[in-house]
């Protein structure tokens, strides 16, 4: 019976955080939705990404948020299935590559360098959506995209600095 309390907890804590996770993505990104979305775009929810190197369950938090902030998106059709995904797969290459370092800075800088590298998903999404040129799109995006990911790693960075969000139980 303990076994079943302890498997039971553990699943309502793994939804829990993941909503509270998925919560805090959407309504960061509702709050700065005008330059959340299109060819400029600072989406400082972004920051959220960080938070896989914290607990690898996470990541299912940051990928619902994601999909639930992407339907915003004027690009919701391609936004959606194309940018989830995209940062569902990011999520597990940058968690991969962290693998190779133990410190936490450069696990930082994999992660922000790699998220703003893989934004030729939405410069190919403003290309088919709106016919933007690529490269301007995929340039102007992936600065915002660091941009986002400096200001939100400094952040996450700092709190966990505060909390040790790690150990932090939600």
């Amino acid at each position: 019976m303990k076994n079943l309390t302890r498997t039971s907890s553990s699943t309502v804590q793994t939804i829990v955080s993941t909503a509270i996770i998925a919560a805090m993505y959407v309504a960061v990104t509702m709050v700065i939705q005008p330059i959340a979305y299109g060819p400029i775009q600072v989406r400082l929810s972004e920051m959220f990404n960080y938070l896989v190197l914290f607990k690898r369950r996470y990541i299912w938090g940051v990928t619902l948020g994601v999909f639930l902030s992407n339907f915003m998106s004027p690009t919701w059709t391609l936004d959606v299935p194309i940018g989830t995904v995209s940062t569902l797969l990011v999520l597990f290459l940058v968690l991969w590559l962290a693998k190779f370092t133990s410190s936490l800075k450069l696990q930082f800088v994999i992660v922000g360098v790699v998220f703003a590298l893989s934004m030729f998903t939405v410069a190919g999404e403003l290309y088919f959506a709106f016919k933007t040129p690529f490269w301007f799109s995929y340039l102007t995006v992936g600065v915002g995209e660091a941009l986002s990911m400096a200001i939100g790693g400094i952040l996450i960075y700092f709190v966990d600095r505060k909390i040790d969000i790690g150990r932090f139980r939600i």
